[in-house]
């Protein structure tokens, strides 16, 4: 069975940054047909749970009380691709919006709510490297 990636708060782990989830039975009910790799690119970057909400300005990622988490969510996105290497995966389901994961949009870096065109910094990386990127709400291309 081919693996994917999958945003471990899709998969009902509590791992958001307000340490809550965003669980998808749809999501999981592709167990059926391929091997989910829960990941979070914020986790395995070494920030906790729960956290300060974080956006991305430019290059960087800044938590809302000002300080800059960059560091975590490069570290994160690496271990991401590592694992996506190991398991040789052509395919992640990610969450959207996220400051790691949105594939897109993202949020505009103010804290405000608003979205812009942009990417997390765990999905550029995956689409760095050659990774087809679904996310919560278009993954449904996947079962045609």
């Amino acid at each position: 069975m081919e693996y994917i990636i999958v945003s471990s708060c899709l998969l009902g782990v509590n791992c958001r940054y307000d340490g809550g989830n965003e669980f998808r039975e749809n999501i999981k009910g592709l167990m059926t047909k391929y091997n989910l790799i829960p990941v979070c690119g914020e986790i395995f970057g070494g920030m906790t749970t729960p956290r300060n909400p974080s956006e991305i300005i430019g290059d960087k990622v800044f938590d809302n009380s000002g300080i800059d988490v960059s560091e975590n969510f490069y570290r994160g996105a690496e271990e991401v691709v590592n694992l996506c290497k190991l398991y040789d995966c052509k395919l992640a389901i990610l969450k959207s919006n996220s400051p790691s994961c949105g594939f897109g949009q993202i949020y505009d870096g103010t804290f405000s709510g608003n979205k812009v065109d942009g990417m997390g910094i765990t999905a550029k990386l995956l689409d760095k490297n050659g990774v087809q990127i679904f996310n919560e709400i278009n993954f449904v291309e996947l079962l045609k």
